[in-house]
């Protein structure tokens, strides 16, 4: 299997990536809860952002999109 190294731009930084990164998108309650791994995607940023957009968050609800251990978009309400 190749592994193909990719680069792309989410919210004006370039992130480099490959088709084997595990992209995890995660939801929390609270200021001070822990996060909860809602998907993983591997290998496909665009279809990540897809999923970590779709996630409506209630009152006291907070999701994030990480890859490697780096938060890449976060959101509370």
């Amino acid at each position: 299997m190749t592994i193909k190294l990719l680069e792309s731009e989410l919210n004006g930084k370039k992130i480099a990536y490959h088709s084997e990164t595990q992209f995890l998108i995660q939801v929390g309650k609270g200021s001070k809860g822990s996060y909860t791994t809602k998907y993983e995607i591997a290998g496909d940023v665009n279809k990540a952002v897809f999923w970590y957009v779709g996630i409506n968050i209630g009152n006291g609800y907070k999701k994030r999109l990480v890859m490697a251990g780096k938060v890449l978009a976060r959101a509370a309400s």
